[in-house]
């Protein structure tokens, strides 16, 4: 099975795409497409664009988050404030026959204008909110009210999270979106502008999850701290000083954290004089705080090492909290050896594990590519798309209408 998946090369060979991008979504939707294959040209500013030394940063000075987010393209930069430089990159995107962008919109480089030149012209365009106006991730999460749900329970005022949820989610989108699109046009040769909004990414998510219509309903949802909600669920301090987190979504996970901590008895008669049913995970929610107090002790009378063994062949939910260098430092071993992980040579920057693709194909984890360094690949990608000879390549980059390699 590997070995025909080999044979077969990747599912998006063959596919050309033009990414104006920066920040999150839209190069994590180019990059989800060309780790699948495709043939992504990530097209900058001469310079770079306003995310080419975001942190965190290496030793080096370069941008781990911008390399992070664009293994495995190809970089063009081009002078994108001139008529000149945009003509370059309209000529890419009709050759191309995609484009993927989230940058604002510039005359020549319409999805109206570029398709009197690509009549069947997939354009893909990522926008804060739909109809206009400027949204991030940060923003979009405060207005829908996630950050006055997260947080102790206690706490007063909102408690932003730190990870891009409704970025990642957008570059999701888009990569299926494009997917899509290609799909139809293969279909029907018509050519498709597809738009994305952030907003809308998150609206739909808080409407998908129930957030949405459980305050309608009169029953909004309020900070729980760190339970779980409509469950069982939390964090414990252990024996030897760490915090583990603990959780039952099923009869059968309750059931096997019974029998691993010896607690089948003590958890009836709480059951007996609460008149609850913990079998069910309303009750196990209900009486979340009684149960908390069962369990307390137990933890605290035990190591990590020890609960580990207890918790062995069973289906308890459990893992042990750690930050960033614990798990780099502690589990470099144990890192190397995800089939996910490999050791990257990434220019600019040195050596460092980094990922692949989380998508197995045919029994095959491909291991990571190097981002390009930036306008890496401007000469070899206009010499080859626009057959741009050397001469005329250098008198654009005299007059400043193409970039240097950084």
């Amino acid at each position: 099975m590997a070995g025909e998946a080999s044979a077969m090369g990747l599912p998006l060979d063959g596919m050309r795409v033009v990414e104006l991008s920066s920040f999150v979504a839209s190069p994590l939707g180019g990059m989800t497409l060309a780790q699948l294959g495709a043939d992504v040209i990530r097209v900058d500013q001469i310079g770079g664009g306003p995310d080419i030394d975001r942190w965190p940063l290496a030793p080096s000075g370069r941008s781990l988050y911008w390399a992070g987010l664009n293994k495995g393209k190809r970089s063009v930069t081009v002078d994108l404030r001139s008529a000149e430089g945009r003509k370059i990159v309209a000529d890419l995107i009709a050759e191309s026959g995609i484009v993927l962008t989230n940058a604002p919109r510039r005359d020549g480089l319409t999805y109206q204008q570029l398709r009197e030149r690509r009549p069947d012209l997939i354009y893909v365009q990522l926008v804060g909110k739909r109809g206009g106006g400027n949204a991030v991730d940060y923003t979009v999460n405060a207005a829908l009210g996630f950050p006055l749900v997260t947080g102790p329970e206690d706490h007063d005022g909102p408690v932003n999270h730190v990870l891009p949820a409704w970025d990642i989610a957008c570059g999701l989108y888009l990569a299926v979106g494009l997917l899509a699109a290609e799909r139809q046009r293969l279909r029907t040769g018509a050519g498709q502008y597809l738009e994305v909004a952030l907003s809308d990414v998150a609206l739909a998510t808080a409407g998908n999850l129930g957030y949405l219509a459980e305050a309608q309903f009169g029953e909004p949802r309020r900070r729980i701290g760190n339970h779980l909600f409509g469950d069982f669920g939390r964090d414990f301090a252990t024996g030897d000083g760490r915090r583990v987190l603990v959780l039952t979504l099923s009869a059968r996970h309750w059931r096997d954290l019974l029998a691993a901590t010896g607690l089948g008895e003590v958890a009836e008669a709480l059951e007996r004089a609460l008149g609850a049913d913990f079998t069910k995970a309303a009750d196990r929610y209900t009486y979340r705080e009684a149960l908390c107090g069962i369990f307390t002790p137990w933890f605290a009378a035990r190591t990590c090492g020890q609960i580990e063994e207890a918790f062995q062949g069973t289906s308890v939910l459990w893992a042990r909290y750690r930050d960033f260098a614990e798990l780099v430092a502690d589990d470099s071993a144990a890192l190397r050896a995800e089939p996910l992980i490999g050791e990257l040579d990434q220019p600019g920057i040195g050596r460092h594990l980094a990922p692949g693709s989380p998508l197995v194909l045919g029994g095959l984890q491909r291991p990571p590519a190097p981002a390009p360094l930036l306008g890496q690949h401007t000469d070899e990608v206009l010499g080859e798309l626009l057959s741009l000879p050397k001469d005329a390549l250098d008198d654009l980059r005299a007059r400043r209408v193409i970039g240097e390699r950084e």
